[in-house]
């Protein structure tokens, strides 16, 4: 669906009337001033699976370079907003399906109130479905289970 301008603190109202479990850190970040949302864009979205590396090559920085040789957008140029969508559209079984745990997205980390840096990520397990967040840092190791969410395209829609 095209982005329809949800700002974080609107989206965190928005994903708890779903009753969906938000995490102290997701919040920080819905509600952090470098929350962008956006108007009119669509998005087609890759999941790039952990299993797509080596055990000691799954790192965010590895993640964005791979990102980059196949023309990816990601950092600076997606928008967190992309984790509320992925958690809306897709329920606890179907990221189960896809042999996943997490699907965080690959967007430019985000502080916490803590001062460490976050990326919003949608969660399956423990009591219900989850926005939670992932940590940001380049070194930072990747499971086999877990999926990291890229660009491969975007439209902005004539708002006409």
């Amino acid at each position: 669906p095209a982005t329809d301008g949800t700002t974080g603190p609107q989206w965190e109202v928005r994903l708890e009337k779903q009753n969906f479990q938000l995490s102290k850190w997701s919040k920080d970040v819905l509600n952090s001033p470098d929350f962008n949302p956006t108007t009119g864009i669509v998005r087609e979205i890759a999941v790039l699976k952990g299993m797509l590396f080596e055990d000691n090559e799954r790192t965010t920085k590895n993640v964005r370079a791979k990102a980059d040789t196949l023309g990816f957008k990601h950092g600076k140029d997606i928008s967190p907003e992309i984790a509320c969508q992925i958690r809306e559209m897709f329920t606890d079984k179907e990221i189960e399906e896809m042999g996943l745990i997490w699907i965080t997205t690959m967007h430019e980390p985000i502080k916490d109130s803590g001062g460490d840096l976050r990326l919003l990520r949608a969660h399956r397990g423990g009591v219900g479905p989850w926005l939670s967040t992932s940590c940001g840092y380049p070194g930072y190791g990747w499971f086999r289970e877990y999926g990291c969410a890229v660009v491969v395209s975007q439209v902005v829609l004539d708002p006409k």
